[in-house]
């Protein structure tokens, strides 16, 4: 059979014919567990009732009409819900299409606001390495993972860069998480002042750090202090919640375990659970209000953000994660899923670190645990354990360049959020089988 569609590279994949709660059939009817969510996407699996309801609902109604010309009932109540667990200060829902869409929104809106309240001058973006926010040029630039960057580095926009606050490669020996957290955030408020605090717009940072790193929380009270170290200098704080966000790790915005509320917050992924391509971009009421008072809209758009069917879905995925108890069961088996991790890998000669919330966990291989040495970056070893996980049944998301672009691998792990016990013990054996296979080859 010909084969025209331009994939994500040269190999052969499985067809995926059907999905069934955490599974994922392919042609030969073979079943993989869903152990990461594709992309931490499929919150909800991949057969929900609900959901598929709700668009075919919707489906019978209006498929598409333009916001140039119109709003919808389904976005309007999608922006509703949102905003009724959103942050404090969160006022206006902006629906895109993904990721990517809402983090370059995020940036224009920032850039906008700055010039709505007469301060031009502030034009400059501060991130941190090993962060990932999209893959437009816009947001790959924010990025901070160097392999990424490298081949756009001409075409993207100048961006500043500072350490993550990640402990298992930067928190000193006998340095509290609370000292560390501060230290962490510290390097913001030197960044900041290098570069002369009224050129700087904003700060984007994940709460808790996905696909870059392997999910890497903050410590401390590191958040309190970057939104303190952003309000003292006028910088906006935007938090990227694309992959931790809507009940990943356990509360339905991640910043909500930070204590903190952000000016602007990206989300997607879990927003549509994958049954529809949908992503959204949360202003605060003080920047809409800027831009409402001053020259009246906001400059961007997109043919397809706010796109009825696909805002259906969404409002049927949110309502099944805060109304059918979906958070406190991601609590409770982020917990199982932590002490399976613990008891399997806690020993382990190539396991350094296991980190995360909630459904959001990750593993990072090393070469030698005593000095968190990791893997010559040539041995591809986390093409292999993908490799070896598909081979066993099981989607993981592995990657490499976890400590600096370059060197370094983990596991990604984001089950759906309906995933039982049982699943968690056939994923914790399956990854153990495709780690030892991959180990050895």
């Amino acid at each position: 059979m010909a084969n025209h569609v331009f994939g994500r590279g040269s190999g052969a994949l499985p067809t995926a014919t059907r999905g069934e709660g955490c599974y994922i059939y392919d042609e030969t009817g073979r079943a993989y567990l869903d152990g990461s969510g594709g992309a931490a996407v499929s919150c909800l699996g991949h057969s929900d009732e609900t959901v598929r309801a709700a668009i075919h609902a919707q489906l019978d109604q209006i498929a598409f009409a333009h916001t140039g010309f119109f709003t919808s009932e389904p976005a309007e109540a999608l922006a509703d819900k949102l905003i009724a667990h959103a942050p404090e200060g969160i006022d206006r829902v902006y629906l895109l299409s993904g990721g990517s869409e809402a983090v370059e929104a995020a940036i224009k809106l920032a850039r906008q606001y700055a010039l709505e309240i007469g301060q031009p001058g502030r034009h400059r973006i501060i991130a941190r390495r090993q962060s990932y926010h999209g893959n437009t040029l816009g947001a790959l630039a924010a990025g901070g993972n160097a392999w990424r960057r490298e081949k756009y580095a001409p075409l993207l926009m100048e961006t500043y860069h500072i350490d993550p606050c990640f402990e298992y490669h930067h928190r000193h020996d006998g340095e509290s998480l609370e000292d560390y957290g501060q230290r962490a955030a510290q390097a913001l408020e030197d960044e900041i002042q290098r570069l002369g605090p009224e050129t700087v717009l904003a700060f984007i940072a994940e709460p808790v750090v996905g696909a870059t790193a392997g999910a890497v929380p903050s410590e401390g009270d590191y958040f309190k202090h970057i939104r303190e170290i952003c309000d003292r200098n006028g910088v906006l704080l935007i938090l990227d919640e694309v992959m931790c966000g809507m009940g990943r790790t356990g509360t339905f915005f991640a910043c909500e375990q930070d204590g903190v509320a952000p000016d602007i917050v990206t989300i997607a992924k879990g927003l549509g659970a994958g049954y529809a391509p949908i992503g959204a971009m949360l202003s605060s009421a003080r920047i809409f209000d800027a831009i409402a008072q001053g020259s009246g809209s906001f400059q961007h758009g997109h043919t397809y953000h706010g796109h009825p069917l696909a805002a259906a879905a969404g409002n049927a995925v949110v309502s099944r994660i805060l109304d059918d108890g979906l958070l406190p069961q991601v609590r409770a088996r982020g917990d199982t899923l932590e002490a399976a991790l613990r008891q399997r890998f806690g020993q382990h000669p190539h396991v350094g670190d296991i980190r995360g919330r909630g459904l959001f966990r990750g593993i990072e291989l090393v070469e030698d645990r005593d000095t968190k040495q990791s893997f010559d970056p040539s041995r591809k070893l986390n093409a292999k354990v993908k490799k070896a996980a598909m081979d066993e049944g099981l989607i993981c998301y592995p990657a490499g360049g976890t400590v600096d672009g370059r060197v370094g691998d983990h596991v990604l792990l984001a089950p759906p959020f309906i995933i039982s016990e049982d699943q968690i013990g056939e994923l914790v054996d399956k990854l153990s089988n495709a780690l030892d296979r991959a180990l050895a080859a």
